[in-house]
């Protein structure tokens, strides 16, 4: 006998709001299951059949240490552009089907990718009598089918909205078998095996139900769900609800409506006659907000409470949802809230979660995880093609943080006419009605970087399609690309720093330091842009990390890494790389940002990413590790200063100088605040130690908040007779920020007793063997640069990995000195990478150190974690009776034009001429010549 029937004829996946006066019995717990790789499962009516295994729900087959070891042969979810790990001699070791060591992704426990059934029995409630019955399962993974007692329920298939089961009939106090198929293999609608809605890459291809498993009673005539638009000018709210009822009710229902505020301010009191038809009814209604009229965005995220109170003869109804008051708009290249424009400073969250290895649905994490995004002065956040549960928005709300959420896709042949094609409107029309209301949901697209040779056609019918319907987000075709004037604002890659594929050809690698230019040319001037993806910069990985990955999926990447340091003889220096890339990576995103905040008019970008992303080949691009936490070389404090709602900016054509040059800077500020300003921009030179060199204030003007000011200017004449660094600081209103100088003196020392060469010939070769001092400055591109050996050096980290990006360029990840080291007196520097170094690394041979005997160079060039090659920018040695420093950096060309050359220059000859100069490394000339062209 079929017991229960479903009441729609399609799928009923909505109902975001909460229903205070339902009756819900909790389906967490154990379950008994039964795996089904060869998907017979329906074919042989399992669910018909008593499972005898246990696990326990919420949670993933991997949380309860179910699925298949990892090995070689596992057939992963996700692309492996680069097939060394199945190939190379060296990852032989990690094929190892006793302990297999993934490089390109975290590791699973376990790892299973099909159906599942899971199953548990229920009894529904004696005082459950004349209810309608609602099975709820948030965040499955991700088609279901269910059964009850054989009989098929029907199946769901979103991998964004919790999948809803509507059931009648089901008799109080009987018991029942609820039988669950989840399938988690790709099938007709693929949305991308890189989305990171389903990928290995990030949240790892999961089987179960990790959200809210539960069983609710409602009246038989209720409130579906309801729709909230709110009117910023009229300042009032339309609700538009969806109700159910179970029969025609031309009298006697009433809808009373109650709002409140956050702050529990109680607004009047809306009471409605409705006559309900049998079936689905939409009922509209206004309410006015004035008497306590608050509207929403990042610096007062103010929310109401609507009570929607449904009274019929079948019972009483009542719904719960809260909503904000914000207006989306545009206004030429800017994007508004209220009116008012803004700049969205955003990170992407790619669904990273390694202790469970799928999102949370619970708040707490979710406020933590916002909270550290504020802190480091962001207020956006992309959520890479997947869509993040209830709890996000929920927690966005109440912080002011603005969302853009995608429909779980990056395809590879969009508007082709495959089912995905269909899936993408369906699943964001249940986004769309499940987290509508929320303020925070404020942009949308169909997914990343679409391919096909028809996606710009279907992407266009898609915005079209959703700016017809919904006027409350901001629609764009996808993160990347196209961009149509049909869009309400374009997510485009040329506003940044560095490039796919612009290896050192890049600006932060090809362009002098200096902070003048911006995007202006690279954006429109009659739509918004926001940048996609800037950053991507890697630090080196941090080994004592390992440790924190007490859950599913484990860091085997970084004993792969670790053994290539020991390797090469360099584990020791693994914290020291981490610290010194860590501060160049911290450069080269203040670079990044900055450009983006001199942009007038600009809207935004979007940093892949402010913390680590663990797939693609280990993309190490965060200055937090993939748990949100500090990796130790900027807090969020200092990451604040160049990344914040208030931001002062110097453009300057130069941060080197030499005695009787003028440093000039142009004072900027990016202002986005809540109100205008009126104050005075302070401004400092300090040297290294603290010293005051300068200082100045720029006269009280109006800096209006929106947009970027040009407040005033900076002029001060270098006059040193001491190589220096300093520091010059900007601030406004209590916002600082700052950036790190450098002064030489104009001069060249006095070179009494070193021959200074640019090339390995027979007359360095005799001077070293009669006993005399060379520095060997190598032209660029006269040491070998070939096999194992072959490495491109570039001032910038590497963008993204090598792994993933088939090694563009540049390999190396900056330098590591001792501060102290007599050879860089002269040379103002701290233990890593700054705009000082620019010029040799943009001029240099990277020198193999294992070549000479591995000795321990002044200044240490930090490789490609993947290859961990010991290299030398310069290393002193002794050769026969002679000491040598072989620099790899030439510093003769056009040194005319090169301070930096000069003076570091300066810098090694003071300290070849000294007594201090006493190599204890060791270099045979053999060894020496075998480097050399």
């Amino acid at each position: 006998m079929n017991y229960f029937k479903l009441l729609y004829a399609l799928p009923v996946f909505f109902c975001s709001s909460v229903f205070s006066q339902s009756l819900t019995m909790s389906l967490d717990g154990e379950w008994s299951y039964k795996l089904d790789p060869n998907k017979a499962g329906e074919k042989e009516e399992w669910f018909d059949k008593n499972f005898s295994d246990k696990l326990h729900l919420p949670g993933s087959l991997n949380t309860n240490g179910i699925g298949d070891k990892v090995d070689v042969n596992t057939k992963w979810t996700g692309s492996m552009w680069n097939m060394d790990w199945y190939k190379s001699d060296f990852y032989a070791k990690y094929r190892n089907p006793e302990d297999t060591k993934i490089v390109f992704w975290l590791t699973p426990d376990r790892y299973y990718v099909g159906k599942a059934w899971y199953q548990k029995r229920i009894t529904v409630p004696k005082e459950w009598k004349n209810k309608s019955l609602e099975l709820n399962f948030e965040r499955c993974h991700w088609r279901t089918s269910l059964w009850i007692d054989g009989n098929k329920a029907g199946k769901r298939n979103s991998l964004a909205v919790p999948h809803r089961y509507v059931l009648e009939n089901l008799k109080p106090g009987k018991e029942y078998t609820l039988t669950l198929c989840v399938d988690n293999s790709i099938g007709d609608i693929n949305p991308g095996v890189d989305a990171h809605s389903i990928s290995d890459n990030t949240q790892s291809n999961w089987n179960g139900i990790v959200g809210n498993m539960s069983l609710t009673a409602r009246p038989k005539t209720y409130i579906e769900n309801v729709r909230i638009e709110t009117m910023l000018k009229e300042k009032k709210a339309k609700f538009t609800f969806n109700i159910l009822s179970s029969k025609n009710y031309s009298k006697g229902s009433e809808l009373i409506l109650s709002v409140k505020t956050v702050g529990n301010t109680s607004l009047p009191e809306l009471i409605n006659s409705v006559s309900l038809r049998k079936g689905m009814n939409s009922v509209e209604l206004l309410y006015d907000l004035s008497e306590s009229f608050r509207t929403w965005d990042e610096f007062s995220p103010n929310l109401y409470q609507l009570e929607a109170e449904l009274k019929t003869k079948d019972g009483t109804d009542v719904l719960n949802e809260s909503f904000g008051v914000r207006e989306l708009g545009t206004k030429g290249s800017q994007i508004t809230v209220n009116g008012n424009p803004v700049f969205l400073r955003g990170t992407l969250e790619c669904c990273i979660f390694p202790k469970t290895g799928f999102p949370p649905t619970d708040e707490a994490e979710w406020k933590r995880i916002m909270s550290i995004c504020k802190a480091h002065g962001l207020n956006h956040i992309r959520f890479h093609s997947w869509c993040p549960p209830e709890a996000a928005f929920s927690v966005a709300d109440k912080l002011g943080m603005y969302l853009y959420v995608e429909c779980g896709s990056w395809c590879s042949d969009l508007g082709s006419g495959h089912p995905i094609d269909n899936y993408i409107y369906e699943e964001s029309e249940r986004i769309v009605k499940e987290y509508g209301n929320h303020p925070s949901f404020c942009l949308m697209s169909y997914g990343n970087e679409p391919h096909g040779k028809n996606h710009k056609e279907y992407l266009t019918k898609f915005v079209s399609y959703w700016n017809e319907r919904d006027n409350r987000f901001l629609f764009t075709t996808a993160a990347g690309w196209p961009a149509i004037k049909e869009n309400d604002w374009h997510c485009l890659p040329a506003p940044r720093i560095q490039g796919w594929g612009q290896g050192i050809k890049s600006i932060i690698n090809s362009k002098r330091p200096n902070s003048n230019f911006d995007w202006s040319s690279r954006i429109s001037k009659t739509q918004p842009t926001i940048s996609h993806e800037i950053g991507q910069w890697c630090v080196y990985p941090d080994l004592k990390e390992r440790a924190k990955y007490t859950g599913v999926l484990k860091a085997k990447n970084f004993d792969i890494f670790e053994d290539r340091l020991r390797d090469n003889g360099l584990l020791h220096l693994a914290d020291s790389f981490l610290l010194a890339s860590g501060k160049l990576q911290t450069l080269c995103y203040k670079a990044d940002i900055e450009a983006a905040l001199r942009t007038k008019n600009f809207a935004g970008f979007q940093l892949l990413d402010l913390h680590d992303f663990p797939g693609q080949g280990s993309a190490i691009v965060g200055v937090l590790n993939p748990f949100w936490e500090s990796k130790g070389y900027v807090t969020p404090q200092e990451y604040s200063e160049f990344c914040n709602s208030v931001v002062p900016l110097a453009r300057m054509s130069k941060f080197v100088f030499n005695s009787g040059d003028t440093l000039k800077a142009d004072i900027d500020v990016a202002q986005f605040s809540q109100s205008d300003m009126n104050v005075p921009v302070r401004w400092k030179i300090t040297s290294f130690d603290g010293a005051l060199i300068s200082n100045g204030v720029i006269d009280a003007c109006k800096i209006p908040s929106g947009g970027l000011s040009k407040v005033g200017h900076i002029s001060y004449n270098v006059n040193v007779d001491i190589p220096q660094q300093w520091e010059l600081e900007v601030e406004v209103a209590g916002y600082k920020n700052r950036w790190n100088l450098w002064a030489y003196p104009k001069n060249k020392i006095e070179n009494k007793e070193v021959v200074v060469a640019s090339s390995l010939s027979d007359d360095v070769l005799k001077t070293l063997s009669q006993g005399g001092k060379v520095l060997l400055t190598a032209a660029k591109g006269s040491l070998k640069n070939e096999g194992k050996d072959s490495v491109a050096v570039g001032f910038s980290s590497i963008f993204w990995n090598t792994l993933w990006t088939n090694k563009q360029a540049p390999h190396t990840q900056g330098i590591l000195c001792n501060p102290e080291h007599p050879a860089l007196k002269l040379f103002p520097t701290e233990y890593h990478s700054d705009y000082q170094w620019w010029d040799a690394m943009s001029n240099c041979n990277a020198i193999p150190l294992h070549k000479l005997g591995d000795p321990e160079p002044i200044v240490r060039i930090i490789d490609d974690w993947f290859t961990a090659r010991s290299l030398g920018l310069i290393v002193e040695m002794k050769v026969g009776k002679g000491k040598l420093i072989l620099c790899g950096a030439d510093l003769l060309a056009d040194s005319d034009k090169r301070p930096e050359a000069v003076q570091l220059m300066n810098s090694l000859l003071s300290y070849m001429n000294s007594e201090k100069f006493n190599p204890d490394n060791v270099v045979t000339s053999e060894q020496l010549r075998s480097i050399f062209k």
